[in-house]
């Protein structure tokens, strides 16, 4: 029998990704059964984390700081200052793409797709801040690494419709990337493959 003050553990472990009731329980007694070695390490670094890690306010990215490190960068940038944009939808696919080191721009993360079902249009996302970025004059190219489900291609259709409107050159990932197919699950090789081949929209 678990004790009744383990459930707001459990309950708060199972709204993990990717974790229900077993794995949390499995979880939890792990963590108390290494009470010095994992439990409070772990809590003291997630209260680090959560005082220490801030939204950059121009792209959207996890960082400590506020422009994060890639947005700051200067390396990022093409010889007339300007840099090659890339939308994701979320910090994970920036990740992603970052660990692949298959992108050397700046990136836009969204916040998700639009999508009637779920009540998201573009004031739900972050597509005013990209609109104004390529307005500035931030962006050479805006490249769309949207997932290939209908709602990140229906985004792609919009922001492409939208960027071409201010001027801008726009592409999108291509082969590689599978339809229905999150960007944060493919690998190093298959995301290298997609920002290599990318094609005008």
């Amino acid at each position: 029998m678990i004790l009744n003050d383990l459930e707001p553990l459990l309950r708060l472990l199972g709204r993990l990704p990717g974790l229900g009731p077993r794995s949390a329980r499995r979880l939890a007694l792990e963590l108390i059964q290494n009470k010095e070695a994992l439990m409070r390490p772990l809590a003291q670094s997630l209260l680090d984390t959560a005082d220490a890690v801030r939204e950059c306010s121009a792209c959207g990215n996890l960082d400590t700081e506020d422009p994060c490190r890639i947005c700051l960068s200067p390396s990022r940038l093409g010889e007339d200052g300007r840099a090659v944009l890339c939308v994701v939808e979320t910090v994970s696919d920036l990740w992603a793409l970052e660990r692949s080191g298959s992108f050397k721009g700046r990136y836009h993360v969204l916040g998700g797709t639009l999508s009637a079902l779920d009540g998201r249009g573009p004031d739900q996302l972050r597509v005013g801040s990209l609109l104004e970025r390529v307005r500035r004059g931030e962006a050479r190219e805006v490249v769309l690494a949207l997932s290939a489900t209908v709602d990140g291609q229906t985004t792609a259709h919009y922001l492409a419709e939208r960027l071409r409107e201010l001027g801008a050159e726009v592409s999108a990932v291509a082969q590689g990337v599978p339809v229905g197919g999150s960007l944060e699950y493919l690998d190093d090789g298959t995301l290298l493959a997609a920002m290599n081949a990318r094609r005008s929209v």
